[in-house]
């Protein structure tokens, strides 16, 4: 399977938080299928799934110490942090953007799949572009994506909203997206020094 995925193929599987849509990162093929398969649009930015945080730094100019802390406490775990990007990450990551959303998910699937890749694979929820979350059916699932991938991985998939997400370029944590780790924990956090 890494060998498919490191050749442009694509594959549906289990996270923490729900159905995740992987392919290779560094996969222009991949990448490409990947946008064809969820009808998204390419000025929005995909996150990556880390086998671990030591990968960090592969993907990243900077990392704040704010959001190593965050790291430190809340990874693994549903917590995807918006860092600046490192001028080699593939533009259709960022959505041609200067920032990259990083997470090491409590799941081995995913991070299994990062580890035999580049020390990430995408991470974005196995859905179409403006649909309900990937947190159906297999059924459900499958038919969505008929054709459009390699390799479907089932069970054990969280069942929730998804990672919180916290834009991180200095200190100041901003929140992106709500998901199943409550933001106020996040800030309390923090402020405990």
């Amino acid at each position: 399977m890494i060998a498919s995925l490191r050749a442009g193929g694509a594959v549906i599987f289990p996270t923490d938080t729900l159905y995740g849509l992987g392919v290779d990162p560094c996969s222009e093929k991949g990448l490409n299928r990947l946008f064809a398969a969820k009808a998204r649009d390419r000025g929005k930015p995909i996150s990556l799934l880390l086998s671990g945080g030591d990968q960090v730094d592969r993907w990243t100019r900077y990392v704040p110490p704010a959001a190593r802390r965050l790291m430190d406490r809340f990874w693994p775990g549903p917590l995807t942090l918006v860092l600046p990007a490192d001028p080699g990450v593939h533009p259709a990551v960022t959505g041609g953007g200067d920032t990259v959303g990083l997470r090491v998910p409590d799941h081995p699937v995913p991070r299994a799949l990062a580890a035999g890749l580049s020390g990430a694979v995408t991470g974005t929820s196995a859905n179409r572009s403006g649909n309900p979350g990937a947190w159906g059916s297999a059924e459900e699932i499958v038919r969505e994506f008929t054709g459009a991938v390699d390799w479907v991985l089932w069970g054990g998939a969280g069942n929730s909203p998804g990672s919180t997400v916290v834009r991180m370029i200095d200190d100041h944590p901003l929140l992106l997206r709500e998901g199943v780790l409550p933001f106020r924990d996040i800030i309390e956090f923090l402020q405990k020094g």
